[in-house]
């Protein structure tokens, strides 16, 4: 989901940078209302940012102007919750710059909306009614898969949007290349997603599990 420098204009990227921050800005607001309701919401934040940046270095391979990545996105959000995972992609980006590709702060903003817009989507659309208090939602395999393609989905289509825009002629090819690539991703995600919920929802009493995560929140299918 990376887009590799050169490809977008200076002052595109300016305005990916504001519209970055306006996101974050908004995130921010939305996370002290979260706070005052549930004190180790920052730290899942934090927690989200690490586990985001070891999934990074994982796995990453080079796909045309972009970059294939196991993103682990479904998994944080559905253990983490939505505004952790929200700013940990921003903050695991900021970090993955600053400690092995410097050459990415110069995309930070478009990178990072192309990871939250697609988040913010789904949690509005869909995700959000995992976490409401009526349960009107259960947690299946299927239910993830849906919001694994929607994520995705948004992801690729993102790509696609800053490479339309771009000062870089790039073939539609090109970026339809990246976006089957990720089926690969879709396919397998979605599985550890699963694992991880069930697994957590098994130990959901203990005291790490119910004040670090979401999970007590979910009702399993």
């Amino acid at each position: 989901m990376h887009i590799e420098p050169g490809y977008v204009s200076a002052a595109k990227v300016i305005a990916a940078n504001a519209g970055a921050v306006g996101v974050i800005v908004w995130g921010c607001k939305e996370q002290i209302s979260e706070f005052l309701k549930e004190p180790f919401t920052p730290l899942k934040t934090l927690l989200a940012a690490v586990f985001f940046s070891i999934f990074m270095q994982s796995f990453h391979m080079s796909v045309g102007a972009s970059e294939l990545h196991f993103v682990g996105a479904m998994a944080m959000y559905l253990t983490l919750g939505f505004t952790p995972v929200l700013l940990g992609f921003a903050i695991g980006l900021l970090f993955q710059a600053l400690a092995f590709d410097p050459q990415d702060m110069y995309h930070l903003g478009v990178n990072s909306l192309s990871l939250m817009l697609p988040l913010i989507a789904v949690h509005y659309l869909s995700g959000r009614e995992l976490f409401s208090k009526e349960l009107t939602k259960r947690v299946s395999f299927a239910q993830i898969l849906k919001l694994d393609a929607m994520y995705y989905a948004g992801v690729t289509g993102m790509v696609g949007f800053w490479l339309m825009i771009g000062d870089v002629a790039t073939a539609f090819t090109a970026w339809a290349q990246f976006a089957l690539s990720y089926l690969a991703i879709v396919a397998c995600e979605p599985l550890v997603t699963f694992i991880a919920v069930k697994g957590l929802k098994a130990v959901e009493d203990n005291a790490i599990v119910r004040n670090l995560t979401v999970v007590p929140q979910l009702k399993l299918a």
